[in-house]
């Protein structure tokens, strides 16, 4: 699993299998899904992440910055 901030789209991606994307659905204003050939979740995209809820946002760079040490 790799998880990436894009700040300028202020959206969090999760990417749960490293494999080509065949679908995507829109859950919300906030959520999309990818899924593979087989209809298997392969990320989350999680949008206006700062907006929704910003400590996240910190928790999740800390926690990130951490690892990298």
């Amino acid at each position: 699993m790799k998880i990436s901030y894009d700040s300028e789209a202020d959206a969090i991606y999760i990417k749960l299998r490293d494999e080509e994307i065949a679908e995507t659905k829109k859950v919300d204003d906030y959520t999309i899904l990818d899924y593979n050939e087989e209809g298997h979740l392969v990320g989350i995209e999680l949008l206006f992440i700062s907006e929704q809820n910003p400590n996240l946002l910190k928790e999740f760079l800390v926690e990130n910055l951490i690892k990298s040490v």
